[in-house]
Formats: C-alpha cells, sequence, structure tokens
C-alpha cells in the first residue's frame, strides 16, 4: 500500500528544441543531401536521395522517441517513460535518492535549456538525465522537498565520512 503524501504528481516532457541540439548534425546532413540531390546530376544520382530519406527516417524516429518520453514525479518516485515501439517504464524510489546535478551544453545555454542528473542508490536506475527541462524550472528544488520528506517518513538518515 502506498503511503500519502502531500505533493502533487508533476509530469515533465522534455523540449522540442532539445532534439534540434541532439540532431543539429543529421539535420544539416539531410538537407546537405537533399539539396545534392536536386543540384547535380552525376551516375550516383539516385543513392543520395536514398541517403536523404534514411537519413529522414532516422530523424522521424527521433522526433517520436522524443516524444514520448515523459518524467512522472509522483511523492514516492520518479517514473521514466520512454520508447516507440516498445514503451519502457522504470522507477527510482525518491527516498534513495543521493545527489542532483544541473548541467546546460553550449546549445542548450543558446537554447534556455538545461539537462538535470539524478543519482540514486538504485540497482536498476543509480542515474537519471532528465534532458530538455526549460531552464527556469525549479525541478530540482521540488525533486529535494520530497526526497527529504520520503527520508524522514522511512526514517533513513544519511551517514557520511567526510575530513
Amino acid at each position: 500500500m502506498a503511503m500519502q503524501t502531500p505533493f502533487d504528481r508533476i509530469s515533465i516532457k522534455p523540449c522540442w528544441r532539445q532534439l534540434v541540439i541532439e540532431q543539429l548534425l543529421w539535420v544539416v546532413l539531410c538537407i546537405a543531401l537533399a539539396t545534392a540531390y536536386f543540384m547535380t546530376s552525376f551516375m550516383f544520382h539516385g543513392m543520395l536521395l536514398l541517403l536523404a530519406m534514411l537519413v529522414a527516417a532516422y530523424l522521424f524516429y527521433q522526433v517520436l522517441y522524443l516524444s514520448r518520453i515523459e518524467y512522472i514525479v509522483t511523492g514516492e518516485q520518479i517514473i521514466y517513460l520512454h520508447g516507440v515501439l516498445m514503451q519502457q517504464t522504470d522507477y527510482m524510489e525518491l527516498y534513495r535518492v543521493i545527489d542532483y546535478q544541473q548541467h546546460r551544453s553550449l546549445l542548450q545555454q543558446l537554447t534556455g535549456l538545461k539537462t538535470i542528473t539524478i543519482m540514486s542508490g538504485d540497482r536498476n536506475l543509480p542515474s537519471l538525465d532528465i534532458i530538455g527541462v526549460e531552464v527556469d524550472e525549479e525541478v530540482v528544488q521540488e525533486i529535494r522537498l520530497r526526497v527529504e520528506y520520503n527520508k524522514q517518513m522511512k526514517h533513513i538518515h544519511e551517514i557520511t565520512n567526510r575530513m
């Protein structure tokens, strides 16, 4: 039986700009191949079209994959849903969370996004990257509140060995 917590459920989906950041080189390649197909007429002309179509199919799959990613933060867990052909669900218990990290690549800085990494003592999901989060969203603070609440409710105290 799940314990009742005073927290609402939060749903986080990656921003579409994250797709552009991750797949920028493939988009450029697809445009270059398509442009070369229409601008030239050499012996392997059909090969350019085939390569452009393969890259476009890959990009389409990546769009589908990113659109299917969802991170749900409940009062007790972080639930990570992902997958296109086969949906997978991973669970991270909040009381097992050890540390948090936010980082932003150069392209994320230019587009106003960030990636949040959550580290836990969970064997199945020791680390979770929450990608494509808007920079002004206070996700870490909200998760931290829930982690502390869960640790207090389960009487879990962290012991450190620092000098």
